[in-house]
């Protein structure tokens, strides 16, 4: 077997510990004669596994009591239908920070349901920076604030949350769990599984559950909330593969020391990437410094035949996924909880001697 340094954004790399527990207990799990696939979702052995993921994310989070937990289906991407169908008071609107690609998807969702204000728009600086709290107006009567925590695209992140009148509502998709946060300073937290949390087709959401009540009757009972906090994420059939999956990467989590340890090796593993791209001009990094993200590192070259020649070779030398998104082009590393340090430094003098020959 042969693995790679895989960069790619999501779905992204998964710990190995927790892929080799995965195809140990893939045919008979714990005694079972079943797969985790094939076996029941109200039975007593997945109940178990439910569970304890939840548990999991709690104790790593601190998420308390007054929080709901759910795991539903559809990614981010019906989170942001759902957010606003569920929390935008009727004949009211809600305030939106505009940092790029997701944000703006979230956007053009929410327009649906209601009535929108964009409080932040970086467009006309191309989406390479997050707002400083002096530049957020928020409208004093918004039913909830919703932002981006980090912009795969872009390479951008907020460092510090903005304090909101209003619920913050965070798309935390592709950095939660990757630095301790203070849950209680948010209405409501989402995020697809496939940057951290495990595989592709799975959303967690942890919200406030009063935040819950605000549903109007006029939607469809599958789409509210309550409806799945009702009955704990069993509403209807789980992805019960990728809550598995979730399970194990929360243990695999504590083992590693938890979020303080994520954090520390997170921001040493995009500091040594920083570091080389702002050591020559050679290379151009996209991101504002202040905003930089520690899970997408983004940066262009002098034109793209040298950007495609660098991402080939890149892959011929056991490196994946280094090519940016299609919307904007360009060079981006991501690096997850999952990613190994050795692979960065591996990137590093791939870099360097890439530089060395193309300089």
């Amino acid at each position: 077997m042969a693995r790679i340094f895989n960069f790619s954004a999501g779905p992204a790399v998964l710990p190995l510990p927790v892929l080799e527990q995965a195809r140990s207990e893939m045919l008979d799990f714990q005694g079972s004669g079943m797969s985790i696939m094939e076996m029941s979702h109200r039975g007593k052995t997945y109940d178990a596994v439910i569970k304890g993921a939840e548990a999991g994310l709690r104790r790593l989070m601190n998420i308390s009591g007054e929080y709901s937990v759910l795991f539903l289906p559809g990614g981010a991407s019906q989170q942001f239908a759902m957010i606003p169908l569920n929390l935008l008071r009727p004949g009211g609107s809600a305030d939106y920070v505009n940092t790029g690609s997701w944000s703006g998807k979230a956007i053009k969702e929410a327009k649906i349901v209601g009535k929108v204000n964009v409080v932040w728009d970086g467009k006309d600086e191309n989406y390479l920076r997050a707002p400083e709290a002096a530049e957020l107006s928020f409208s004093p009567d918004a039913s909830y604030v919703h932002i981006c925590s980090n912009e795969t695209i872009g390479g951008i992140r907020f460092r510090e949350y903005p304090r909101t009148p209003a619920p913050l509502v965070a798309d935390m998709s592709s950095d939660i769990m990757s630095r301790a946060i203070d849950v209680d300073g948010f209405g409501l937290i989402y995020a697809g599984a496939q940057k951290n949390l495990g595989p592709s087709g799975l959303a967690v959401v942890i919200l406030r559950k009063e935040q819950a009540e605000r549903v109007p009757d006029t939607v469809n009972l599958f789409f509210r909330y309550a409806t799945h906090m009702k009955e704990p994420s069993l509403y209807n059939t789980p992805n019960t593969w990728a809550v598995y999956i979730l399970k194990l990467i929360a243990e695999w989590t504590e083992r590693e020391g938890g979020l303080p340890a994520m954090q520390k090796r997170n921001e040493e593993k995009a500091a040594l990437l920083y570091r080389e791209l702002d050591s020559d001009a050679f290379w151009k990094p996209c991101a504002a410094k202040k905003s930089r993200s520690i899970m997408n590192v983004t940066w262009r070259l002098g034109g793209e035949e040298l950007e495609t020649r660098f991402v080939k070779e890149a892959r011929e030398a056991g490196m994946d996924g280094l090519k940016g998104h299609r919307s904007v082009g360009g060079i981006r590393a991501s690096i997850y909880n999952a990613f190994p340090v050795e692979g960065v430094e591996a990137l590093v003098e791939f870099m360097k001697e890439f530089k060395r020959k193309n300089g």
